[in-house]
């Protein structure tokens, strides 16, 4: 296991892995991209909405993650946001199909690994307003 050495920035993010999922890359990185940024209870009411098969999985991570997040760091949900989401290709499943005399067709199932972190939004106040409320997507 590698250690960070900024010990104080690991403590206030939780991580989920999701590897081998029978998905393929493209299908997952289509919704991944609508969630990468947003806040943790808007994620939820997007991917509840979406129409894709990949949504589920997606879902399950985040839910996952933030209950990572407030048992074991004892953050709150309703401050979370996800600071970095990613998809990378899994290994390829090859099986062989029998065609006719005697020749086979490769077929060939993708998978993919998913990962999600969240972090704490952080508040900072321009101008000394405090109804301006900018939190930082780093």
């Amino acid at each position: 296991m590698i250690k960070n050495k900024n010990s104080e920035k690991s403590d206030k993010e939780a991580k989920v892995l999701a590897r081998h999922i029978r998905m393929s890359v493209f299908k997952a990185q289509r919704v991944i991209d609508q969630i990468r940024g947003r806040s943790y209870e808007e994620t939820l009411m997007i991917l509840e909405l979406m129409p894709y098969r990949a949504s589920y999985p997606i879902l399950k991570l985040v839910y996952s993650a933030a209950a990572n997040a407030s048992n074991n760091m004892g953050l709150n949900e309703a401050d979370l946001f996800i600071s970095k989401a990613e998809v990378n290709g899994g290994t390829i499943i090859k099986k062989l199909r029998p065609r006719a005399r005697g020749h086979s067709y490769l077929i060939k199932k993708t998978t993919c690994h998913i990962k999600i972190v969240l972090k704490v939004k952080e508040n900072i106040y321009m101008d000394g307003k405090k109804n301006r409320k900018i939190w930082d997507k780093k």
